[in-house]
């Protein structure tokens, strides 16, 4: 989950933008401009709020581990690189003189 710091942040947005649409609903016959910018300031609250309850931060989206690259590229691949690490091969080729 996202750090309490970022979440707080995300929260204020969110009162701070429904605030704003609070303030513009106030106004009797608004102008047009006014309606398209409650419609954007909506569109804000929403998203303001899917970021509050769902904020993917590095640790989430690191939970998968290489489970990703096992599927993708095998257990071959990782005895590969493991060989590499040990013989020290891998890496950037070195440059020719």
């Amino acid at each position: 989950m996202a750090s309490p710091s970022v979440r707080r942040d995300l929260k204020a947005l969110h009162r701070l933008v429904n605030q704003a649409d609070l303030v513009l609903a106030t106004l009797p016959d608004p102008h047009p401009s006014i309606a398209a910018a409650r419609e954007s300031l909506n569109a804000a609250l929403l998203l303001s709020k899917y970021l509050a309850k769902h904020d993917p931060d590095a640790a989430a989206l690191g939970a998968k581990g290489g489970n990703a690259t096992l599927a993708n590229r095998g257990p071959e691949y990782f005895k590969r690189i493991s060989a590499m690490r040990k013989t020290k091969a891998g890496g950037r080729p070195r440059k020719q003189k």
